[in-house]
């Protein structure tokens, strides 16, 4: 253990077992059959099957409407949060990080709850609520970041060559602090198309969403066609991350 890489081995061995080894069993079982023979009819069964098709365009409209909704309430957040004129102690960052200290489970079914004493009927409203309060702090963390070390000084230009406050926010501000919105939307969207859980109790399983057709065919034993949907999200999501990742480069360049 005199090498420093030998303290390495354990988190090697942790991502082989929790993170490698599970991905390859998902890539193996999509592209088999019950009797354990190589297809490709799990891919395309995907295409062809209209209730897995609905349902993922139904999570992709949920997925866009909540993002969205974190982006108009995280954004000023973030920028109130980072702007020491307004927000001048650290107990205000720590009150929208103590959310995150309760288990996800337990704040949706405690939301669950409050709107059933409430008698508020459980649907697409309280499923938005719902996704806007669990997954608002990770839009608002990687913009505030953003934000907290950006230079002043480029606004402060602005103003002094002629430009408005508001202009100076929406030409240097705004443009500035992408990569956070960016990250923000990737933390955002991608785990609301793929979850379940939320959709279940926050709407009496009324709205289904594609990690609900995932669970289904697990819960039936047609590990096949859900490692299939599994690896199909996957893609988007590796495929969606290449490309923020180029934008943001690109972005960066052209700074």
């Amino acid at each position: 253990m005199s090498k420093r890489s030998n303290w390495s081995i354990p988190y090697v061995v942790f991502l082989v077992l929790f993170v490698v080894l599970p991905l390859v069993l998902v890539l193996v079982y999509a592209f088999q059959d019950n009797s354990g023979h190589f297809t490709l009819g799990n891919i395309t069964k995907f295409f062809t099957d209209k209730d897995a098709l609905s349902t993922f365009a139904v999570s992709l409209e949920v997925a866009l409407e909540n993002t969205l909704l974190c982006i108009l309430i995280g954004y000023p957040a973030a920028w109130i949060l980072s702007n020491k004129q307004y927000n001048k102690s650290a107990v205000t960052i720590v009150l929208f990080i103590m959310p995150m200290w309760i288990n996800a489970l337990m704040r949706t079914l405690a939301t669950a709850q409050l709107f059933t004493m409430l008698g508020i009927t459980l649907g697409k409203g309280t499923l938005l609520f719902g996704m806007v309060y669990d997954y608002l702090p990770f839009m608002i963390y990687p913009i505030y970041n953003v934000l907290s070390k950006m230079d002043k000084s480029y606004a402060e230009a602005a103003v002094d060559l002629g430009a408005t406050p508001w202009k100076a926010f929406w030409k240097v501000t705004v443009p500035l602090s992408m990569p956070g919105v960016t990250s923000g939307i990737l933390m955002v969207f991608m785990p609301t198309v793929s979850t379940f859980a939320i959709s279940e109790f926050l709407t009496n399983n009324k709205i289904k969403l594609f990690g609900t057709i995932i669970q289904e065919n697990i819960n039936s034993s047609m590990w096949n066609y859900g490692a299939a949907l599994a690896l199909i999200m996957l893609v988007i999501i590796g495929i969606t991350s290449l490309f923020s990742k180029d934008k943001e480069e690109m972005e960066g360049g052209l700074i």
